[in-house]
């Protein structure tokens, strides 16, 4: 008995002097609340407020510099040149979305509008049915990438640097480099420039093409934050193992966003028809890299699962309001192009900079 209440008693000893303990416990400075955690914080939860601020700002300052900037006619320059760089970063934002990336969507808008054109002006072919076949094949090739990526898998960036080059030579070949004529378009199937018509208000036109471009944003909008898909793509992006885990079927979804973006830019190929006027193979040579850089400077981050449609589009009009300005103030070309070279330096550091807040 003596040997079992040994413990007992030492325990009751040990629980007495339990009152006579320091009482305090251990305390952490809050840091939280420095203007550096809420200036991250409110950016991370309004990541259209950067480019929104940036776009107020050049507009400001070019309207100030530049005497012409806020006339109708330059304005509405503005608008019609972001229109097609618009349309093509919403499709690179919904692959960029899934922590992935479309070097081809350039070509495929161009090649699209070549098949519609030839199709409908020299073939004979209805120029609705021409329309739906080039964004038919739009999607395809969109498909052909993401199947490449998923099923093969193999690196977005090879996947669609290498049918960059391939969709380009297939264009060539299938234009024998040969534009459509704008006489010939007008002539045979007007259709086709149809996004191209506009009205005036107050000198200021305001175009078909530039009105798709708000409606299509408002619609891939409404999918990516009202959808299924759309949390099924930003599940993805930020943990595809975890997506997969819960239930998600990302080959499928990274399939279709694929095809979803093809599909987009062979909407921007009938409105491509309608801006220029004609179709030609060598043109847009640089909507690749200006939509990767309109949705970089919108704040969607290029590790995936953050970032906007409406940011992006806000991107593609920082774009063309620099472009424009720079352009008006008489700056050379090239230092056009280093303005815009470090507005993606910038972006891609303020990205990295609200990643690591979060970690």
């Amino acid at each position: 008995m003596t040997e079992q209440s040994a413990p007992t008693k030492t325990i009751s000893d040990f629980e007495a002097k339990l009152d006579k303990a320091d009482q305090a416990v251990a305390s952490f400075e809050r840091d939280d609340r420095t203007l550096s955690h809420l200036v991250r914080g409110f950016l991370r939860s309004y990541p259209t407020s950067i480019p929104a601020l940036i776009l107020i700002a050049s507009i400001g300052a070019f309207g100030v510099l530049g005497k012409n900037f806020f006339t109708p006619g330059t304005l509405s320059l503005v608008l019609q040149q972001v229109t097609l760089t618009g349309m093509v970063a919403i499709a690179q934002t919904v692959v960029i979305l899934t922590a992935g990336i479309d070097l081809s969507v350039g070509e495929i808008m161009v090649f699209s509008s070549m098949i519609m054109g030839k199709l409908a002006v020299y073939t004979g072919v209805p120029t609705a049915i021409a329309i739906l076949i080039g964004m038919g094949f739009a999607g395809a090739m969109g498909a052909l990438n993401g199947a490449l990526i998923t099923y093969v898998r193999l690196p977005a960036f090879i996947v669609t640097l290498g049918t960059l080059g391939i969709f380009r030579a297939l264009k060539l070949w299938y234009t024998q480099s040969e534009t459509v004529r704008a006489v010939d378009v007008e002539h045979n199937s007007p259709f086709l420039l149809w996004f191209g018509n506009a009205w005036n208000v107050r000198g200021f036109d305001i175009t078909y093409g530039g009105i798709a471009l708000i409606v299509l944003a408002i619609v891939v909008w409404y999918m990516l934050n009202r959808t299924a898909w759309g949390r099924h793509v930003h599940a993805i992006g930020d943990e595809p193992d975890s997506a997969m885990l819960s239930g998600v079927n990302t080959n499928w979804t990274l399939v279709s966003v694929y095809s979803f973006a093809g599909l987009v830019c062979g909407f921007a190929a009938w409105v491509a028809i309608g801006r220029v006027g004609s179709a030609t193979p060598i043109g847009f040579e640089t909507m690749n890299l200006d939509s990767i850089t309109a949705v970089v400077i919108g704040g969607t981050s290029l590790f995936g699962g953050r970032g906007s449609i409406i940011g992006s589009v806000l991107g593609a009009m920082i774009v063309g309001v620099f472009s424009t300005g720079l352009s008006l103030a008489g700056v050379d070309d090239y230092w056009q192009l280093f303005a815009t070279g470090w507005l993606v330096v910038i972006a891609v550091a303020i990205d990295q900079w609200l990643r690591r807040a979060s970690q």
